[in-house]
């Protein structure tokens, strides 16, 4: 069963190896995804996201950092995987027996406000992009809890109108996972094209503010939209800690959930492998066939999983890139 997984942070965590000094690269390493893993896995394509943390220092300067080392990492493995600009490039890498790599962002906030720095990304390959992380920014606000309360009413700030204006005209798929509930909704009403919740789960089965309402679903749904199943086991279920591990019984709740709220075609992966510090019972890349196996046995037939393993995704990006 190919793979297509719309989220990992595998380039922030070998950045943030390389500098302690531990010389790791994408081919093979100590992470959750590698070439050798992502082989073994039957991976067709993977989302590397440029993520960074305002609080640790210069935004812009962070993701140009990651985006380098991208470049970098896939160009010494160019014979395993290649770089996705157009749907075409997922089609010929198929034809040289290659994986994809789509370059994203998390974090709008590495382009300041600034529309001439999104279109300069555009240019250095990104081609999805959160408006924001876990802060407020430039461009919007997540779900956050303030006094103890937690606000989902704040959504886009007008930098973030214009913003998402650019990325549909450029072709940069909009991200709303960490976005507000009113982000989300300014988003829907703003855009035309189908965009994604590269990793986030359903909230009527685990509550936390990440995850998605039933209403936003169906209307992801009902736009073309897909949402990654997050490997996180804090947004998997509402008694994990995270000591607990992630478990595919867990995952398989949230994906029947989503499949009765907004149809099989809205379902996709979204690891946020190399991202979540938990154990997770999908150890690394190289085993995600037993979540198909699962799916199977759970009464998914095989057509719905390859729907959700790779085609609903696909399709996606051979409407927008």
């Amino acid at each position: 069963m190919k793979v297509i997984d719309m989220h990992c942070d595998t380039m922030k965590a070998i950045l943030d190896n390389r500098d302690i000094s531990k010389n790791i690269n994408l081919k093979n390493n100590n992470l959750t995804v590698d070439i050798e893993k992502m082989k073994q896995g039957d991976y067709m394509l993977q989302v590397f996201a440029a993520y960074t943390d305002i609080k640790e220092g210069d935004s812009l300067v962070n993701a140009l950092r990651t985006i380098d080392l991208f470049h970098n990492e896939v160009e010494a493995n160019k014979d395993d995987i290649g770089i996705v600009l157009t749907y075409n490039d997922i089609l010929k890498n198929i034809e040289q027996n290659k994986m994809s790599a789509l370059l994203s962002i998390e974090e709008g906030a590495c382009c300041k406000g600034n529309i001439q720095l999104l279109r300069n990304f555009y240019r250095l390959g990104v081609r999805m992009m959160t408006l924001t992380w876990n802060y407020e920014n430039e461009l919007g606000f997540p779900n956050e809890i303030i006094d103890d309360k937690l606000v989902l009413d704040r959504g886009l700030k007008k930098s973030g109108f214009e913003f998402i204006e650019e990325m549909e005209n450029l072709g940069i798929i909009i991200d709303v996972s960490h976005l507000s509930d009113a982000g989300f909704y300014d988003i829907l009403k703003n855009t035309k094209k189908p965009f994604v919740a590269s990793h986030s789960n359903a909230r009527s089965i685990c509550g936390h503010r990440r995850n998605m309402t039933d209403d936003m679903i169906k209307k992801l749904a009902h736009r073309g939209g897909v949402m990654g199943l997050n490997f996180y086991s804090c947004f998997l279920n509402n008694n994990a800690t995270d000591d607990d591990m992630s478990k595919m019984d867990d995952m398989i709740n949230h994906i029947k959930h989503i499949k009765n709220i907004g149809g099989i075609e809205v379902i996709g992966l979204g690891s946020d492998f190399d991202g979540i510090d938990c154990k997770v019972e999908i150890e690394n890349a190289s085993k995600m066939q037993i979540l198909a196996e699962k799916m199977k046995k759970e009464g998914f037939t095989e057509k719905e999983v390859e729907h959700i393993f790779y085609k609903n995704v696909l399709n996606l990006f051979k409407e927008i890139l």
